[in-house]
């Protein structure tokens, strides 16, 4: 199985791309909707987190293994590659090359949540490649309650976005990465706001794009992995919320179960 796991429910926007890019291939998604979110923990609890997710994972019989949170792959990815012998995927260096790839201006704004943006891995990454893009990064760290909350439609929403991307806006960037997966629930809105004319950063789709290719080079690896429609969503608190969500971002019944952590 490909497995998947997130703070919450924000990783489901990359099962969605899993859906889209590699149909066919059974998914284990968790999300730790218990404790999230992560963005505004310590390095030490961020990466403690993240192992007991990517082991659980493991012990349900991922495969392969994708970090679906941006938070977790710029503050723990280096510390989970030590840990786990499994292949694992994180969705900031797609997301950065994809960025590069389709800038104008050589001016790329990033949204985050607090622990990603203070990393500054994303600008770091990016001037590690071309030196002359210039970075312009804001938190964003209410979106995620938003999200989970599922305010996708709420005006108070709409107001806390647009405070949010006014700063890049006046940056007068081209590219916007969208580094939280919890954020393409709100793209349109995000679209709206930041203008018409910049383009959005998918880290689900770039991520997914870099395992189609991965399993593409390694056939042996692409053979373990089960096939069919049998998927399995486990959270760490289980909720109607999640439930509902899910099933209008995924437009599919998903069957929830929950693991406690202790």
């Amino acid at each position: 199985m490909i497995g998947i796991f997130d703070s919450g429910i924000g990783g489901l926007t990359v099962v969605k791309r899993v859906f889209e890019i590699l149909p066919g291939y059974q998914i284990l998604y968790f999300g730790d909707t218990a404790r999230t979110p992560y963005g505004g923990r310590s390095r030490e609890v961020i990466q403690k987190y993240a192992l007991e997710d990517a082991e659980i994972l493991i012990e349900n019989g991922a495969k392969i293994i994708i970090i679906a949170c941006n938070t977790v792959s710029a503050v723990a990815f280096d510390f989970l590659k030590e840990k786990i012998k499994l292949p694992i995927f994180e969705v900031v260096t797609p997301a950065v090359e994809k960025a590069i790839q389709i800038t104008r201006n050589k001016r790329i704004g990033v949204i985050g949540t607090r622990a990603t943006v203070s990393s500054k891995i994303f600008e770091k990454l990016i001037h590690e490649k071309n030196p002359q893009i210039q970075v312009f990064q804001n938190p964003a760290p209410l979106l995620v309650p938003l999200v989970e909350e599922g305010w996708l439609k709420k005006p108070e929403t709409r107001m806390i976005v647009k405070k949010y991307l006014l700063p890049l806006k006046l940056k007068q960037i081209d590219t916007l990465i969208l580094a939280c997966t919890h954020y393409p629930f709100l793209k349109e809105i995000i679209q709206r706001k930041i203008g018409q004319r910049v383009k959005l950063v998918d880290p689900g789709e770039a991520v997914v794009l870099i395992v189609k290719k991965f399993l593409t080079q390694n056939p042996e690896i692409e053979k373990s992995l089960i096939k069919g429609g049998n998927h399995q969503f486990m959270v760490s608190d289980l909720t109607p919320k999640f439930q509902e969500i899910a099933k209008n971002w995924l437009g599919r019944e998903v069957k929830l179960g929950e693991i406690k952590i202790k």
